[in-house]
């Protein structure tokens, strides 16, 4: 069966890109949100298998929407994805409980490969 996923990000292009590669990978996608409210009750609500999570929201940090999720206890896996790459943001993400972490620009190999690590970790 399909694993669900919850795609996360501000922008609706990027959100269309990372839909259009999980679906071609035979990924499901459940819900799209462009903020960390509308994902937090879409986790809550849809209890996705994966969550990709952009760090940069209109409303929150993506390492705070990670915060939301482990007190709500949302046990979804997490892959974030961020134009931010520093060392200091991706480990506060890992330590937080992203199960991944990839920096924009990516692949969509990277993206798939990313995804499956998380499922697996």
């Amino acid at each position: 069966m399909a694993k669900k996923i919850l795609i996360v990000d501000d922008s609706l292009y990027m959100r269309t890109i990372i839909k259009d590669a999980l679906t071609g990978a035979g990924f499901e996608i459940v819900g799209l949100a462009g903020n960390g409210e509308t994902a937090i009750d879409m986790a809550i609500d849809l209890q996705p298998d994966v969550i990709t999570l952009d760090n940069i929201l209109p409303d929150m940090l993506g390492l705070d929407v990670l915060n939301v999720l482990k007190a709500e206890g949302i046990d979804s896996k997490v892959v974030m994805i961020s134009a931010v790459g520093q060392e200091s943001v991706i480990s506060e993400g890992i330590k937080r409980g992203a199960n991944n972490y990839i920096v924009k620009p990516f692949t969509t190999d990277q993206l798939v490969e990313a995804i499956n690590k998380a499922i697996l970790s």
